[in-house]
């Protein structure tokens, strides 16, 4: 079972990984969220690359997007399963525009961590504002 950070770090590689791929630019934003975020003041940042590498190698499997959702919403206490939509979208908003696959992958953490919809577009939403650019 992941402990809190972790669930919380597998939450945005997930969604960084949701098309395949996981660019630079998002690897870059989860990085600057371990580094800024209060949820994550007591996280030995020397741990991400671990981290970030266990759940790429959870996500290849067969059944890799199953076990990651289960891993997730195993390890995130309920207190925290609002932070872990929000640290979604943000990774999901970070190149300013919401794919097919990133759209779907939310709707599945959505569900997995329990998110009530209407608190969830607020989430969006405000991921949204936040990557906003002119």
């Amino acid at each position: 079972m992941l402990n809190h950070h972790q669930a919380l770090i597998y939450t945005m590689v997930l969604m960084s990984a949701a098309d395949q791929n996981i660019p630079d630019y998002e690897l870059g934003r989860i990085d600057q969220l371990v580094s800024s975020l209060p949820v994550f003041h007591d996280y030995d940042v020397e741990q991400l690359p671990e981290d970030t590498t266990n759940c790429a190698a959870h996500f290849a499997d067969d059944d890799g997007l199953d076990r990651v959702l289960n891993l997730i919403a195993e390890g995130t206490p309920g207190k925290l399963k609002e932070t872990a939509y929000a640290l979604a979208c943000d990774v999901a908003a970070v190149d300013g525009i919401a794919a097919d696959e990133e759209i779907r992958l939310l709707q599945m953490i959505r569900q997995e961590l329990e998110i009530d919809r209407l608190i969830a577009t607020g989430i969006e939403r405000g991921a949204r504002a936040r990557h906003a650019t002119l």
